[in-house]
């Protein structure tokens, strides 16, 4: 599942539909305790940035202080993509 290491969310190698919910509560927990934001997630083990895995990310973002405390860093090209083609670029904030 999600790891937590050295201040930042770890996001495992995949996001499915068999894994996506227990991703989504596990990240939510985290992010729940933390206490300072932004909050870095690291996606640099994810093997497949699809929409269902961007959907995960949007919505850990929300549960965030003005929708702004998480910062992505790593995204992959696939994700890079979507996010482009879904005019995100101005909501998630990558480093």
């Amino acid at each position: 599942m999600i790891q937590y290491i050295d201040q930042q969310l770890i996001v495992p190698k995949t996001i499915d539909f068999e894994n996506a919910e227990q991703i989504y509560q596990s990240g939510l927990a985290h992010i729940q305790q933390h206490q300072h934001f932004p909050l870095i997630v690291d996606l640099a083990q994810l093997e497949q940035g699809s929409t269902l895995s961007l959907a995960v990310l949007v919505q850990w973002l929300r549960q965030t202080p003005e929708s702004k405390g998480l910062h992505f860093k790593n995204v992959p090209e696939k994700m890079l993509k979507i996010i482009q083609a879904c005019h995100l670029e101005d909501d998630l904030i990558l480093i």
